[in-house]
């Protein structure tokens, strides 16, 4: 039965093997290695006792990242949950600064008030980390409101969990975006696990990318373990946004190898359902396949670019090593904005 170009899309889009030109796929492989080091790096500094409070790594969603990214503008917002380290180095954000955050330094995004789940940069359209599970969402829609408001052409990726998706606010927020024709693009990150519960004990229905039927928003599924496959269906995502048609859902399927912070040892899940998807799926080995397949680089290549990530971030934990932390006064600062 034929639709029309509002209606709810359903399941994955019809169309060809994802491509890209070799400077791009070099790109995202460097993009998303350098992601997946950071994070481990930050599991380093958090076993040491150098990163306190809360601390959810990326390692494994990569791709998704990633991908959403390289569909987006200069005029473009993101929003995201407390799964945000990989979100922040992904827009730009110098890894030093983040690492800095994360060990509660001066030299931090937030001064070092902010830690894992709360800093921001709005000269890259980063507008945080948010503890509160799905309440990044309706901030998410306001923003997406602020640039149909001032009609910049931009749009707002706001980034959730398969554990935020039955939060009430998510579907107020749906609501809102879709009675405006609100320019956002909401991903949800189905990792397979909400804390330590699957998708499938959590979600009466499992098909995430339908939520939003009832409010007429198109949705799709993604795998989100390909970076290219996560950037064509990100660039249709956003071109939908911006020709004024209202909100997407995009439900990128992807997985994290780590627990849902470092403090949970994930034993609702194998060892061998991890090593099997890590064997199988893996975003950055299969970045690497389609370089060394394609013949866009050898090995040795690919080693430079191991070598040249891993000084970055051993550049960023020496830096928030060496920044002083704040000064007592900071707790008086950044509280009230005169306006």
């Amino acid at each position: 039965m034929a639709t029309s170009s509002n209606a709810p899309r359903r399941g994955r889009r019809k169309a060809g093997a994802p491509t890209a030109t070799p400077e791009e796929l070099i790109r995202f492989y460097e993009d998303m290695l350098l992601i997946r080091r950071f994070e481990e790096k930050a599991g380093q500094l958090y076993g040491m006792g150098l990163i306190g409070g809360f601390c959810h790594l990326y390692i494994g969603q990569e791709a998704v990242v990633v991908g959403a990214t390289a569909a987006a503008g200069p005029r473009d917002t993101v929003i995201t949950s407390y799964r945000d380290h990989g979100q922040m180095l992904a827009c730009g954000m110098d890894p030093k600064g983040v690492m800095a955050e994360l060990t509660g330094r001066r030299g931090g995004y937030s001064k070092g008030k902010g830690g894992s789940m709360h800093m921001f940069s709005r000269e890259k359209g980063f507008f945080g980390g948010h503890g509160i599970v799905g309440a990044q969402v309706p901030i998410g829609a306001g923003l997406a409101f602020a640039h149909k408001y001032k009609a910049d052409g931009g749009v707002c990726f706001a980034y959730f969990g398969d554990g935020a998706v039955n939060q009430g606010q998510v579907y107020e927020s749906f609501n809102m975006a879709a009675l405006w024709k609100l320019p956002a693009v909401y991903l949800i990150e189905n990792n397979k696990y909400g804390m330590g519960t699957s998708v499938e004990r959590a979600s009466a229905t499992t098909e995430l990318y339908r939520r939003g039927e009832a409010y007429g928003i198109p949705g799709e599924q993604v795998n989100g373990m390909n970076v290219l496959e996560v950037r064509d269906a990100a660039v249709h995502a956003a071109e939908h946004c911006r020709a004024g048609n209202g909100p997407f859902i995009l439900e990128m399927k992807t997985y994290r190898y780590r627990g849902h912070s470092m403090s949970d040892p994930a034993k609702y899940r194998t060892k061998e359902e991890v090593s099997k998807i890590r064997a199988e799926s893996d975003p950055i080995d299969l970045a690497r396949k389609m370089i060394l397949d394609g013949d866009h680089l050898d090995d040795a290549a690919i080693k430079d670019i191991d070598k040249r990530v891993k000084a970055v971030v051993t550049e960023a934990a020496s830096f928030a090593q060496g920044s002083p932390e704040p000064d007592p006064s900071e707790l008086y600062t950044d509280v009230l904005v005169e306006a």
